[in-house]
């Protein structure tokens, strides 16, 4: 059963950084593709940061890039989204979510991952 847990959410001024993890089981890391999302209140949600399977393409999506960094540990079926210089506009719920067969072009799309963790909130105040 693929399972994803995120974790390390919370509260942060506007400045500041936190790092969110993504532990993964169920399925062999290498073969899926790990992304990011995010949902606002009244938003739609969207892809932040993701990594493709094997070569381990990345993406950012550009109001994150220079500022987000998505890492992996393989040993520990991790995934870690390391966000510096928050901004009160991050303020979301943060999701990980995986899938196989995920192409280049569609790693952005929430539509492109079956498979989701239960989702950490970020709450970035000014």
């Amino acid at each position: 059963e693929v399972q994803l847990q995120a974790s390390g959410g919370g509260l942060v001024q506007a400045g500041g950084s936190l790092r969110l993890s993504c532990v993964a089981s169920g399925f062999t890391f290498d073969d899926y593709a790990i992304g990011w999302f995010r949902q606002a209140p009244g938003k739609e949600r969207e892809g932040v940061s993701c990594i493709s399977s094997g070569d381990r393409y990345t993406y950012y999506a550009d109001p994150v890039k220079g500022r987000f960094t998505i890492s992996y540990d393989n040993a520990k079926n991790t995934v870690y989204l390391q966000m510096n210089s928050l901004k009160p506009e991050d303020t979301a719920v943060y999701y990980c979510a995986a899938d196989r067969g995920v192409i280049l072009s569609s790693m952005k799309r929430h539509d492109a991952y079956d498979y989701w963790g239960q989702g950490t909130e970020v709450t970035v105040s000014s």
